[in-house]
């Protein structure tokens, strides 16, 4: 039986293929948009700092909004260098030491697994000797795979080399023009809406815009908290660098488990490097887990969740589906990710209450 379409239909059907169309061409080309997906969120964020800055009074801009946007940003990468600067001193400070004790760690691992795996019929020398001599002996066992894979991996390595520093590259230039023609740009957005949609849209992305910006002041809170938390528990164990191990866990806290890992490698190094026994280690340990346990049950739900609307239940469960679906993407956005789809289902649920199927 023929399928006949209304000219309604017909323009429908034509603009919705287009725009599948051109979502399928982003996601073709999903490789090179990592810079301007990465720059369009740092604009989102920073957006509220510019349009402070640039806000009228009497008629008249405080600030020219080029001028704005540079300060913004000079202010925003001053503090990542910053970030980056309280990490270079602590590791050139602790890795030619922990270099110089290497040898002796290995020692007294030795003395404590060999007797061990030795009732096991394992004979193994676990001291810096031992090592050297198991890792030559594979070497030369499998010296051309190793080679081989060597090189492999030093190929992809440095195409992904390339790749971080024109991302890197490119990334200032675009928040740039973001940030400059922000306003123009969503304007431009709102104007391709269909007209029967706009006004419905616009009133979900003003309260996506709300939930965001909330989202942003629990996390901010979050690596606050994190950041005293961790300095004061290692200042109580009597760790010298107790403070900028504290402070870069905390601030990096708003990547899952890169505050996390980077903190506790540097914090367990430096206790390997300041203590004599395995005590430090141990309590360096106890304080990073009950901090992650803290963090993941107490003030992402109670601090975020609660901000966005999010029952404490459900941002658990929001941090695992994403990561299980999409990785540390997923887990990075899990949270505002589900802000929006919850915008979404308060509007799908008020329009299935006033529908004749709920009501019938």
């Amino acid at each position: 039986m023929p399928f006949f379409l209304t000219p309604e239909q017909k323009q429908s059907t034509f603009w919705f293929a287009l725009w599948l169309a051109l979502a399928l061409l982003l996601y073709t080309l999903g490789p090179i948009l990592s810079p301007f997906i990465a720059s369009a969120i740092l604009a989102y964020a920073l957006g509220g700092a510019v349009d402070r800055l640039n806000r009228t009074r009497q008629g008249r801009p405080r600030m020219p909004r080029t001028v704005a946007v540079s300060l913004v940003m000079l202010a925003f990468f001053a503090a990542v260098v910053a970030v980056v600067l309280i990490v270079i001193p602590v590791l050139r400070a602790e890795l030619p030491l922990l270099q110089a004790k290497i040898p002796a760690f290995f020692t007294k691992l030795d003395s404590i697994l060999s007797p061990f795996l030795a009732e096991y019929g394992i004979r193994v020398k676990l001291d810096s000797a031992g090592l050297r001599d198991l890792l030559t002996q594979q070497v030369a066992a499998s010296g051309q795979d190793v080679w081989t894979t060597v090189l492999a991996k030093v190929r992809v390595g440095g195409s992904a080399l390339l790749g971080w520093i024109a991302t890197l590259t490119l990334v200032p230039v675009v928040l740039f023009y973001l940030l400059l023609d922000w306003h123009p740009l969503l304007a431009r957005i709102e104007g391709a809406i269909p007209r029967r949609y706009a006004p419905q849209t616009i009133v979900m992305a003003r309260e996506t815009d709300g939930l965001l910006a909330q989202y942003l002041r629990g996390q901010l809170l979050v690596m606050l908290v994190l950041a005293v938390y961790y300095s004061a528990a290692l200042s109580m164990l009597g760790l010298d660098v107790a403070l900028p191990v504290g402070i870069l866990t905390g601030l990096l806290g708003f990547v899952p488990y890169l505050g996390f890992g980077l903190g506790l490698l540097l914090a367990l190094i430096a206790a390997l490097l300041q203590f004599t026994g395995w005590e430090g280690l141990v309590w360096v340990g106890v304080i990073y887990t009950a901090g992650q346990l803290i963090e993941s049950f107490i003030l992402t739900p109670r601090l975020v969740g609660e901000r966005i609307g999010l029952h404490p239940l459900a941002v658990i469960f929001a941090l695992m589906a994403f990561g299980e679906l999409f990785g540390f993407a997923g887990v990075l956005l899990a949270l505002p990710a589900s802000a929006v789809l919850m915008v979404a289902f308060r509007h799908v649920r008020r329009h299935y209450l006033r529908s004749s199927f709920y009501n019938a």
